[in-house]
């Protein structure tokens, strides 16, 4: 009824009979806008301001206190495993250094890999949430501040420290951070250091040299005081031959002279 009374002042047409009267919209004025918050009246506002609930103050600060226990985790197979892993690496390789792990290519990364094999030295990478915890109960805990963000660690049986300062100059973007050999800590200058000296084969075969020239003058300061000796009897021998009476010249000397009858 209410849209035939609105089509029939619009100027519309009746609805025939049978047939239900097309839906039309018709706003009736503006209404009035409801999203505006309302102000609270004064009164009200001393009142939830008189109202208003203050926590009493702690009596310790929460900075003072000890932080609640965390829930201990258990550990997973893996974590187990590469627990054993680290251990292995470190108690059967003598070199072992630490480099920051950066975002190398697969292509970059393999190369260096495979150049660092022709030497025997391998490439391990471990989570610092494994690494820590070994480092902190073994000798090698001294080494801890190293391993901050994503690292590396070379490792080799044998101290190729010189190979391996070798391939990463030729990687300027990896650097090397520190590590030990033969259970000494080195630092990045400490390993370029230790590249810088002799090889093991040639200070033997100098320290070899160095022995046997010191007991080749020994033999011979203990030799020239018998020799000199024996030259100086030998000589004595001769001028007593050659000084005899009547001994020949070159002959054995003679019977001694009988002693005169007093």
């Amino acid at each position: 009824m209410a849209v035939a009374v609105a089509g029939i002042l619009r100027g519309g047409v009746l609805p025939q009979a049978g047939r239900l009267p097309t839906l039309q919209i018709v706003r009736c004025g503006s209404k009035a806008v409801t999203r505006h918050r309302r102000v609270m009246h004064y009164e009200r506002q001393k009142l939830m301001a008189v109202t208003e609930y203050i926590p009493p103050k702690p009596a310790v600060n929460p900075r003072c206190l000890a932080p609640p226990p965390k829930p201990l985790q258990e550990e997973t197979g893996l974590v187990r495993l590469l627990r054993r892993e680290v251990a292995a690496v470190f108690r059967d390789n003598r070199m072992i250094a630490v480099c920051q792990n950066v975002a190398l290519s697969a292509e970059d990364k393999l190369l260096m890999r495979h150049r660092l094999r022709k030497h025997n030295i391998l490439m391990k990478v471990f989570p610092n949430q494994v690494l820590k915890p070994f480092l902190e109960e073994s000798k090698y805990q001294n080494l801890l501040p190293l391993f901050v963000g994503h690292t590396m660690l070379l490792v080799s049986e044998e101290p190729k420290v010189k190979e391996m300062v070798r391939i990463l100059r030729g990687v300027p973007f990896l650097p090397l951070l520190g590590g030990c050999v033969d259970d000494t800590i080195l630092s990045r200058q400490g390993f370029i250091n230790y590249s810088k000296l002799p090889s093991l084969a040639l200070v033997q075969g100098e320290l070899v040299g160095g022995l046997t020239l010191l007991v080749a003058q020994t033999h011979s300061l203990l030799q020239h005081q018998p020799r000199h000796l024996a030259a100086l009897l030998d000589q004595y021998v001769r001028q007593q031959r050659e000084g005899a009476p009547g001994a020949p010249a070159g002959g054995p000397p003679g019977p001694p002279s009988p002693v005169p009858a007093s």
